[in-house]
């Protein structure tokens, strides 16, 4: 028998099911993706932050991977790491979550500790989670444990992980809390025990937006700095020397993976659904954020113009098209957007990727096996995303012109910086 469930076996869930499993803890591995579930079973990992002997190394302490719901039925805690995916009117898709509680409400036990870890909406776990699971006739706080428990997974950092990251409990009452508290102090480190679920779940969405309104500040510094000539790089070097009262943020093509561009959204949209009035400062954010793929396009054809080419009929070379460097999640990436405008707008669009064997995302885009024969061809190569593989001084040096976007490499003719 499991000690606990985990649902959802992605980028949250595994590395959590593995955290727990390190300490002796059973760890139940549940999914629908069958596929999922085989290749685990089979000691396989489809995540950047867990290898193949992670996985088996698991395995060997007891987890095992299900779709076998039944199984939830043996297990003292349930953890539910599921998607929340933005809906077609900009709040969150609380489908996955309905799903996941869904079945647990069907196997729930007297006893059992549930926690949402799902990024969502203030509110979700008391007034979505709760009454669905109390439906069968126990009661929250009284026959079973609810907490909400937001996840902190940073694919790709290799100084924080699951362990060694607060985790924020909030429970529907202080036992509930404990509960979850207790589950948790088992492998991770600290701790942290918020007043409830609303609080714990607007931590977490506070966390992301705060990074979302810093982020759009230096995106749309970019623009004016390059208007006027100043180098916004050497800006933030400068400013980040202050050893207190300044954190430095960097502009980029765009924001990417799940938390910037859609977590911010689930508080904007419920301040808007339950008290009628804007989030202005996210909305805000979100505007200018979400233009940057554009600008991004502008700035290329500006370029292009100055060798007097056309972005039309120009071969414009994206490297790196993933959401953040050295992983291969491509999760909401700017360079999806970024080519689909430079395709639109006529430009023949290549890319190179270590990560990324097939960008199913922009099919039109060309794959090139040989980077550097391709640079070398390119009217115009885009640093948009700096994977640790690349030589950018080296790439600069052989492009015919070089944008880079994430302000890594040495001003020269040929370069130009966002």
């Amino acid at each position: 028998m499991a000690d606990v469930a985990i649902i959802g076996q992605g980028y949250v869930g595994l590395p959590l099911a593995q955290e727990a499993s390190k300490v002796g803890v059973k760890v139940l591995g549940f999914d629908i993706n069958q596929g999922v579930v085989d290749a685990l079973n089979s000691g396989v990992s489809h995540i950047d932050d867990l290898s193949d002997d992670d996985i088996r190394a698991m395995l060997d302490a007891g987890f095992e991977a299900t779709t076998d719901p039944s199984r939830l039925d043996e297990v003292k805690t349930i953890v539910i790491c599921v998607p929340t995916p933005l809906s077609e009117d900009g709040g969150p898709d609380l489908g996955p979550i309905n799903s996941a509680v869904g079945t647990i409400a069907e196997h729930l036990q007297p006893g059992q500790t549930i926690i949402l870890e799902s990024t969502t909406y203030p509110g979700t776990t008391d007034e979505v989670v709760r009454p669905a699971l109390e439906a069968g006739g126990l009661e929250a706080g009284k026959d079973f444990f609810l907490a909400f428990s937001p996840e902190r997974i940073d694919p790709g950092n290799e100084q924080f992980g699951a362990k060694n990251t607060p985790k924020v409990v909030g429970g529907h009452t202080p036992a509930c809390g404990d509960a979850a508290a207790a589950f948790y102090g088992q492998f991770v480190d600290t701790v942290v025990r918020a007043k409830g679920t609303r609080e714990a779940e607007t931590a977490k969405l506070l966390e992301n937006t705060y990074r979302h309104i810093n982020i759009a500040l230096v995106n749309e510094m970019a623009r004016f700095c390059h208007d006027l000539d100043i180098d916004l790089w050497d800006v933030i070097a400068a400013a980040k020397t202050k050893p207190f009262g300044f954190q430095a943020f960097y502009p980029g093509p765009g924001v990417g993976g799940h938390c910037i561009p859609i977590d911010p959204n689930y508080l904007s949209y419920n301040v808007r659904a339950k008290l009628g009035y804007p989030f202005r400062f996210v909305e805000l954010a979100q505007e200018i954020n979400a233009t940057m793929p554009a600008y991004v396009v502008q700035r290329a054809q500006n370029i292009l113009n100055e060798d007097s080419k056309s972005l039309r009929g120009s071969t414009v070379l994206l490297l790196g098209v993933t959401y953040k460097p050295d992983i291969a999640d491509q999760r909401e990436s700017p360079a999806v957007p970024l080519a689909q405008q430079l395709i639109a707008k006529g430009a023949t669009v290549q890319y190179f990727d270590a990560k990324v064997a097939d960008w199913r995302a922009v099919p039109e885009a060309e794959r090139v096996d040989d980077l550097d024969a391709a640079v070398a061809a390119a009217d115009l190569t885009v640093l948009v995303q700096n994977h640790k593989s690349f030589d950018v001084e080296a790439l600069a040096s052989t492009a015919q012109r070089f944008f880079d976007t994430r302000g890594v490499a040495e001003d020269s003719d040929k370069v130009e910086r966002l």
